[in-house]
């Protein structure tokens, strides 16, 4: 598509107007430099529009990496004797969480694979009594990022001190998700979102970047993230893992994760976009900022005995993914970390705000 094309879609975006799905399609595809730019500066200015030039940080704590899936792409699958696997006992989490929260988080992540001990109890226990126990103990926000769970925990995680509910569908081809995660529910994955904010808990949608998608895939994911009224959405490239099914699949373009991030931004121009430190660590920070993004994820302490997700030991014993690290690349490039507060009002604002026409 000519640079003159490719302007006017980005015109019709930033006056407010619904891109249609072709148009989507285009700016996904953009091959030319000075198109590129064009993009990635009016995704610019609707983040900063938007938000002011602030990003917000989370710390993640990685709690369980026992999984009873055996997902294609993931190190972690049941399957893979290449994982070290761990659980942290529960002063552990604790101090994990807090050490986050002094370090000047605005949210903290509670993040598990989905661990036999945790999801053969109908009840789910002890991933209740573990959102307890850091809620009563942080004063930031929390996410929980533990798996597809059933209906009806949704109350208890809510009354327990969830503030948001993770799950990724990584597609929404559901052919290939089936692919992506054998023997597990495309609805019933989807669904998570939808029980979670009708519960009042913020949600966060995200795809992978490079798994056998097309450009329609991604266009159609971005559209389903909208008619989902999610709160947070991101992109993720795909990052091959040791001992998987798809080792053998090539890593997907960087650029290809950046042009989603920055349509996304401006498809979604009020909802938070995560930079992940999981796939390129600090060094894919800047770019990820660039393209649209306004939330830094996967921040680890060092010498923690955490693991991350794609990059599961990248930048971390360090100290190259602490919010010290990434408050000096910010000041590099002229972008400031929110208050506590602001992402606090904001968190509180959402969960006020009626669900979208269209969604759930």
């Amino acid at each position: 598509m000519e640079d003159a094309e490719i302007t006017l879609i980005l015109q019709k975006s930033l006056s407010g107007k619904v891109l249609t799905t072709a148009e989507i399609e285009a700016l996904l595809s953009i091959k030319e430099q000075s198109s590129l730019e064009q993009l990635f500066e009016a995704a610019q200015t609707v983040k900063n529009n938007n938000f002011n030039n602030k990003v917000f940080l989370y710390g993640f704590v990685y709690f369980s990496t026992h999984c009873r899936n055996n997902c294609s792409f993931c190190f972690y699958r049941k399957s893979n004797t290449d994982s070290v696997r761990y659980r942290k006992s529960d002063e552990e989490i604790l101090e994990l969480s807090t050490s986050l929260e002094d370090s000047g988080v605005h949210a903290v992540d509670l993040t598990m694979g989905e661990d036999p001990i945790i999801h053969n109890d109908t009840h789910y226990q002890k991933l209740i009594d573990i959102v307890t126990m850091v809620n009563d103990a942080v004063k930031v926000p929390l996410m929980v990022s533990p798996g597809a769970i059933p209906q009806q925990l949704f109350p208890t995680l809510k009354e327990a001190g969830a503030d948001w509910f993770a799950c990724y569908q990584e597609t929404h081809n559901i052919e290939l998700f089936q692919r992506l995660r054998p023997a597990q529910d495309y609805e019933f994955r989807l669904n998570q979102k939808k029980w979670a904010r009708e519960n009042d808990i913020l949600t966060e949608e995200g795809i992978m970047v490079g798994v056998g998608e097309n450009v329609h895939d991604r266009a159609h994911s971005i559209e389903v993230m909208r008619s989902l009224g999610v709160d947070q959405v991101r992109a993720m490239s795909f990052v091959p893992q040791n001992n998987t099914p798809m080792f053998s699949n090539g890593p997907s373009p960087f650029i290809d994760e950046l042009k989603a991030i920055a349509v996304m931004r401006l498809v979604h121009p009020q909802k938070l976009i995560p930079a992940s430190l999981d796939v390129e660590g600090v060094a894919g920070l800047k770019t990820r900022l660039a393209a649209g993004a306004n939330v830094i994820t996967s921040i680890i302490p060092p010498c923690k005995g955490l693991a991350g997700v794609a990059q599961h030991e990248l930048d971390i014993d360090d100290g190259g993914r602490s919010v010290e690290q990434i408050e000096a690349i910010l000041d590099e490039i002229n972008i400031k970390k929110a208050d506590k507060n602001d992402y606090i009002n904001l968190v509180n604002e959402r969960k006020k705000q009626p669900l979208a026409e269209g969604s759930l």
